[in-house]
């Protein structure tokens, strides 16, 4: 896939709070309804389960421990695994913010990347991310650690490119599940994110940010636009409720 087809060149404050979601459907009674059903069904069904699942996501095998978020039944994380795909990482050293399964860790290293870094707040994600690195021969290259962004780690060594598709929605968590969707109020538990990640950025290097026409954009746009970075949407995939736009963040 060329991926410069994809992309443009966008300046986020011009998008308005929503503006994505002319995309897919109104907002109304019924999207509310669609979506606290759809909040409702995934936090019990699947969020909440207490087994470890099986299961292959961008040509991956995985296992997805308890708590930790699904990416057969999320597509987000196969939609960006899908655009690292299209990249040349070649020797370069990515940390990937709210790993999950690390499934964008591996896809990263699968891109020819040196050094990835899978980091989560949530303990059962480290530890899937650490044991699905093996499981698909990339543990030589993929690290995995427990912190809540990038707050734990020193200001060297920096990396060239760091990924994060952080949870879409604003709203507290009820558990540690939960954090796979809601960053808190006023996206508080990712509010810093971006100044995190330019610290510890090469001068040349740029973050990565999956983000949906559901979220914030007005917020997460300011947000972005403080931490001195430059943006671009870089890849847009639309289905029936929303769209998932990842961002290609530079410093100015």
């Amino acid at each position: 896939m060329d991926q410069t087809s994809r992309s443009k060149a966008i300046d986020i404050p011009a998008i308005p709070a929503g503006g994505l979601d002319q995309r897919g459907m109104p907002h109304g009674p019924l999207r509310r309804f669609l979506r606290a059903f759809i909040h409702f069904f995934s936090y019990h069904v699947i969020l909440s389960r207490r087994s470890i699942r099986k299961i292959r996501a961008a040509r991956f095998g995985l296992r997805v421990r308890p708590t930790v978020f699904h990416p057969r039944f999320f597509l987000s994380s196969e939609y960006f695994a899908e655009f690292l795909d299209g990249l040349d990482l070649s020797g370069k050293s990515v940390a990937d913010i709210g790993t999950g399964s690390g499934i964008l860790a591996l896809a990263a290293a699968r891109a020819g990347a040196t050094d990835v870094l899978a980091l989560d707040i949530n303990p059962n994600a480290a530890l899937s991310a650490l044991e699905n690195a093996h499981a698909n021969g990339l543990g030589d290259r993929v690290t995995a650690a427990c912190m809540n962004l990038l707050a734990a780690l020193p200001p060297r060594p920096l990396f060239d490119v760091i990924l994060s598709s952080p949870p879409k929605h604003a709203g507290e968590p009820r558990d540690l599940a939960d954090r796979g969707w809601h960053a808190g109020p006023q996206y508080r538990d990712v509010a810093a994110l971006f100044e995190q990640a330019r610290e510890r950025l090469k001068p040349d290097g740029c973050l990565y940010v999956m983000l949906s026409s559901d979220s914030d954009l007005d917020l997460l746009g300011r947000l972005i636009n403080k931490a001195g970075f430059r943006a671009r949407l870089a890849y847009e995939r639309s289905f029936f409720i929303e769209s998932m736009v990842l961002y290609e963040l530079r410093t100015r």
